[in-house]
């Protein structure tokens, strides 16, 4: 370990800012800690408006290159930074278990294989994106995306490598360059990254990454003049904060935001696979946006339910998320426990019963917080109404079709849905109904990079995946051409 780097389990992290292809350090640091034990993982480089108009700098100046260099180009290098990324699967797995606690297994086996998934897809999507020319009263129309320029990404922490690539992958694809600022929480695989594709031979300038916080690096990249495009997963009030900085300079932006989605469970469901559907938003300590939160129960069905529900939760194992048994780890920071905990506490003490759970997990104390299932709660408490962003689950029940359609759209809120039922035709009404982004039928976290993603209402602003990306990152052109008027040179 030297002045500028950290090691996590043997890996070496450098901590500072990587900017047109340099590591460049801060004046000032901030600490980062592991969730698993509270421990001080190490002083990352704290950036501020300097780091950031470098970066926007950076971002420019090789912006012009990047979006000339020819599709094939491109893609070979995204794949080559997929290539890296497989082959640091195992660092990058332990280091992001560190970092934010999620489970070590999940890292190995389907989150670092799905960063190098994005990088694999959207360049072999590049290479297929086009538009059928048509024709209007004899000219030719000929669609293209242009390369829009330097795009600034805010990524969260529940999953930041794999939300990051989600980003970083289309942008860098479509011809545009890269400024990316992780989670203050969880930094650490941003950098390892940014060795990864200046390995590749991405050149530099073309993807810098600038960690702060979001009151100070944050805000001076989104309200930065020479920026393209902004995409940012995170709340609601953040999201709020930067499209007002975007709005000065007329600055497109794509928000994935909060989520509070209900799984509706009919009478007619399976009910062993309804009640894995719902063990299974417990996912990541419930630190997944798209968690079917709000379980809303057909009542002939709902004590069955309830109980077999609470059968399999008590299965779940609580522990160190680096062991390979575990399958809740902790939570991510003393703030988000205390969140937590506050939801659960003042529900309770408006009258809801805690069926499972409804405290930290003394036992193993530090930032463990027991799965959590909540009955007897109002439609319009807090509980139900906002993300708790944790284990914690509330269940209701419902008469008719019309009322669960109606619960489960009586929230300001629409990323997912997850329907559980054995009649076709009601999983047709009933998803045609639904406001959501995403809805799944007896299934869930079905996700395909082809599909478009993406909130409703204040769950967030555009749709990316696929083409869809491509029309965010680019500047759509229209090309029409005249049959006449051309003279032939021989």
């Amino acid at each position: 370990m030297t002045e500028h780097t950290l090691t996590v389990a043997g890996v070496t992290v450098d901590t500072r800012h990587w900017i047109g292809g340099e590591r460049i350090a801060s004046a000032e640091t901030f600490t980062d800690v592991s969730p698993i034990d509270g421990s001080a993982l190490g002083e990352i480089s704290r950036g501020t408006a300097t780091e950031a108009a470098a970066a926007v700098a950076a971002a420019k100046a090789a912006f012009p290159g990047w979006a000339a260099t020819a599709r094939a180009e491109r893609a070979r290098i995204l794949h080559a930074i997929a290539d890296g990324v497989d082959k640091r699967i195992e660092d990058l797995a332990i280091v992001e278990t560190h970092d934010n606690a999620a489970l070590l297994r999940s890292h190995r086996r389907g989150v670092m294989p799905r960063v190098a998934h994005n990088f694999r897809f959207f360049a072999d999507w590049l290479l297929k994106l086009e538009h059928e020319e048509f024709e209007t009263r004899g000219h030719t129309n000929r669609v293209s995306w242009d390369p829009a320029g330097p795009c600034v990404l805010i990524t969260p922490w529940n999953a930041p490598l794999m939300l990051a690539t989600w980003k970083i992958a289309p942008a860098l694809a479509a011809g545009n360059t890269v400024i990316l600022k992780p989670a203050e929480w969880t930094p650490l695989t941003a950098s390892l990254l940014a060795d990864i594709a200046a390995e590749a031979g991405l050149p530099a300038g073309v993807l810098n990454v600038v960690q702060g916080y979001g009151a100070e690096a944050g805000n001076a990249l989104v309200s930065h003049p020479d920026v393209r495009r902004i995409s940012f997963t995170g709340s609601v009030p953040t999201a709020k904060a930067i499209g007002a900085a975007s709005a000065a300079n007329l600055v497109p932006t794509s928000f994935e935001l909060g989520g509070k989605s209900p799984l509706l469970v009919f009478a007619d469901a399976d009910l062993d696979l309804a009640v894995d559907l719902a063990v299974e938003q417990y996912d990541n300590a419930g630190q997944v946006c798209l968690a079917a939160t709000r379980i809303l129960v057909e009542e002939s069905v709902a004590d069955e339910f309830t109980k077999r529900f609470a059968q399999k939760a008590a299965t779940l194992q609580q522990g160190d998320p680096r062991d390979e048994a575990t399958d809740l780890g902790p939570n991510i920071h003393p703030r988000q426990l205390e969140k937590i905990d506050g939801f659960v506490q003042r529900a309770l003490a408006a009258g809801a019963r805690a069926v499972i759970g409804g405290a930290p997990h003394t036992d193993l104390g530090g930032l463990y917080y027991r799965p959590t299932l909540l009955t007897d709660v109002a439609q319009d408490s807090e509980v139900v109404q906002e993300e708790v962003f944790g284990p914690v689950l509330t269940l209701q029940t419902f008469a008719t079709e019309q009322e669960a359609v109606a619960l489960a759209n009586d929230t300001r809120f629409g990323l997912a849905a997850t329907l559980a039922t054995g009649d076709h035709e009601r999983a047709a009404r009933v998803t045609a109904q639904l406001v959501a982004g995403t809805v799944w039928v007896n299934c869930f976290f079905v996700r395909d990079l082809q599909a478009p993603f993406g909130g409703s209402r204040q769950s967030g602003v555009g749709r990316e995946g696929g083409t869809w990306s491509f029309d965010f990152y680019c500047d759509l052109k229209n090309t029409v051409t005249a049959p006449k008027g051309w003279q032939n040179h021989g």
